[in-house]
């Protein structure tokens, strides 16, 4: 059977609760703002500690089928690359393209102008 139980979603969501509160409140590491930010970081960090024990494996704790340790790498792992990869796109974007100097061109039969 397909699924997980309540108490293991349960427990998903209190690690990525208190990963996502530590990096926005403790930390300080942010891209975004406000309590959207902050929602933004739990449904991460969730989906990081639900992806980290097939991906981290299974090892030390383990309660309702959730291994915690590698359930907090997770959670952790997946909120710092998604801050990190919105601002690296911000600086990114906020690049500007070098200023080349225009080459004047001088025509023959005419005198150069100093600029």
């Amino acid at each position: 059977m397909l699924g997980m139980s309540l108490l293991s979603f349960l427990i998903l969501t209190f690690i990525g609760a208190v990963v996502a509160a530590a990096y926005h409140y403790v930390i300080r590491y942010r891209f975004l703002e406000g309590n959207d930010a902050l929602v933004g970081k739990l449904i991460i960090g969730w989906l990081g500690a639900w992806l980290a024990s097939p991906v981290l494996g299974h090892w030390l704790w383990k309660v309702e089928n959730v291994y915690i340790v590698p359930a907090i790498l997770g959670a952790i792992i997946a909120i710092h690359l998604t801050v990190l990869t919105g601002k690296a796109l911000a600086r990114l974007a906020s690049m500007r393209p070098a200023v080349t100097e225009e080459k004047k061109e001088i025509r023959p039969g005419k005198p150069a102008v100093a600029a």
